[in-house]
């Protein structure tokens, strides 16, 4: 158990997030296709890399409950 860091209900907050960003650059795929130019390709993996990192990282502490007691 993490005696610092983030609470339960803020992890739940940061998966809820992660969670609608991925939902948001998949939509954004499938409106407007796959990008044809290297600024596309740049934005889809940095917005992958942040909101894929956050929601693996999330999810990791919620599994071994490593979070303080809190909400």
């Amino acid at each position: 158990m993490n005696k610092y860091g983030p609470t339960r209900g803020d992890l739940k907050f940061r998966l809820t997030f992660s969670i609608v960003g991925l939902a948001i650059l998949t939509g954004a795929i499938v409106y407007r296709g796959w990008p044809t130019g290297p600024g596309g390709w740049e934005a889809i993996g940095i917005a992958l890399i942040f909101f894929g990192g956050t929601f693996l990282w999330t999810l990791i502490k919620l599994i071994r409950k490593d979070h303080p007691d809190g909400l």
